[in-house]
């Protein structure tokens, strides 16, 4: 064994390739080594980027399970009265109204009243020539004295012939005959004065008046006109004023209500607004209700009394009208912006120790702007404002002006 060690080395074909496939081993080596590392590093890079994103989520989680502040204002729930209305569209309708035409045939002499003139009853307003009227007034006048004077021959007679029948100086037949005579003179008397008094009328209506007081509308006949008997033309047409009616209507549903508050002698009052509804004209007191339902719209009809002091009704103007037909007393009032909705159900934002609590509510009469609401006791504090905002147990803060950009949405 000594001897092959102290021999030299022999170095033959196979041992020169020897040594590249050593160094080839080496180099694959450290191609393992640093992919292994690369790999651990990839791994650490990826688990600390998912570790952070883990923490993001979770940081994010608590901040929305922490509820943000949100700035509301508020109002406080008060106990009064509110009113009961019923909200129509009515008519404004005079309580009397004249169209004036001609009792007789005639010229037109004269026209006295100014177009739009507020006249009284008994004013002039149209002259007819009166002067055939006035003749034929004459005539019967005439016929009525003849008749009356014949009457009186014919009771003298009568006064005769009674004297000479008690003397038995006449037959019974003559006697008898002068009174029917007489009594037909006086049925003849009785004609004449009829004729009298109708020739009387017709030249009376030769001067026609205003039959009631109010106002004169555009002059619709000129001075030499002829008019007719027959009543074709209307020579002016007068509408009363001062006072004057509105006529409304009233859901049959509420009928019974009101017309128990009628029979209970209430006097129910009746406001009038303009056409948007926002304007109040007067107020007035209902007058009485139609004996009758109207089946195609289910409505009765209601007349409302305005004294129109100031001229502001107009025949034929449309008006809103609203009708008290009750008072509730001693209710508890919010505003009504304060009331959301969610479906059918309505609730409201009640805020306390600045935090707001959801609570369902029944609302009631609204009128200007607040509500009758069961479920809110006077003096607690409501949400007027943020409800895009406002979710059940969030923390707020009160503010005292309006918050820019809050909304009120329904739930």
């Amino acid at each position: 064994m000594s001897d092959d060690i102290n021999k030299p080395a022999i170095i033959g074909p196979d041992h020169q390739l020897a040594a590249p496939a050593s160094t080839f081993v080496r180099h694959k080596t450290l191609w393992i080594v640093l992919g292994s590392l690369l790999l651990l590093v990839v791994v650490i890079v990826a688990y600390l980027l998912v570790l952070h994103h883990r923490n993001g989520e979770r940081a994010a989680a608590l901040a929305r399970a922490k509820p943000a502040t949100v700035t509301v204002t508020t109002a406080t729930a008060q106990r009064g009265d509110i009113g009961v209305y019923l909200d129509s569209i009515g008519t404004v309708t005079p309580v009397y109204s004249a169209s004036i035409t001609s009792e007789v045939t005639g010229l037109v002499v004269a026209v006295h009243y100014r177009e739009g003139q507020t006249v009284a009853k008994g004013n002039p307003l149209v002259d007819i020539d009166p002067r055939p009227y006035r003749a034929m007034l004459l005539q019967a006048h005439g016929a009525l004295a003849r008749d009356e004077n014949l009457l009186a021959q014919a009771q003298m007679d009568l006064e005769r012939y009674r004297a000479a029948s008690a003397r038995n100086a006449i037959a019974q037949q003559i006697l008898e005959d002068q009174e029917k005579l007489v009594l037909q003179d006086k049925g003849t008397v009785m004609n004449d004065q009829g004729t009298v008094q109708y020739d009387q009328v017709q030249l009376d209506f030769c001067h026609i008046t205003a039959p009631i007081a109010g106002r004169v509308g555009l002059r619709l006949v000129d001075p030499g006109n002829v008019v007719q008997s027959a009543g074709t033309i209307t020579l002016a047409v007068i509408t009363q004023l001062k006072p004057i009616t509105v006529i409304f209507t009233i859901a049959e549903d509420s009928v019974g209500e009101v017309d128990a508050r009628l029979q209970s002698g209430a006097k129910l009052t009746v406001d009038a607004f303009d056409r948007t509804a926002q304007k109040k004209i007067a107020g007035g007191l209902l007058l009485t209700l139609d004996n009758q339902i109207d089946t195609t719209t289910g409505t009765v009809k209601g007349r409302a009394l305005f004294d129109n002091k100031n001229d502001a009704f107009f025949p034929n103007q449309f008006v809103n009208t609203r009708l008290l037909v009750n008072t509730l007393q001693g209710v508890t009032l919010i505003p009504s912006s304060a009331i959301q909705q969610n479906g059918q159900a309505s609730f409201v934002y009640v805020i306390q120790s600045n935090i707001a609590h959801e609570r369902s509510i029944k609302p009631g009469v609204t009128d200007g702007g607040k509500t009758q609401v069961d479920g809110v006791a006077p003096g607690e504090v409501v949400a007027t404002s943020s409800f895009d905002k406002l979710q059940d147990k969030a923390a707020v803060v009160v503010s005292t002006s309006p918050v820019p950009g809050s909304t009120s949405t329904a739930h």
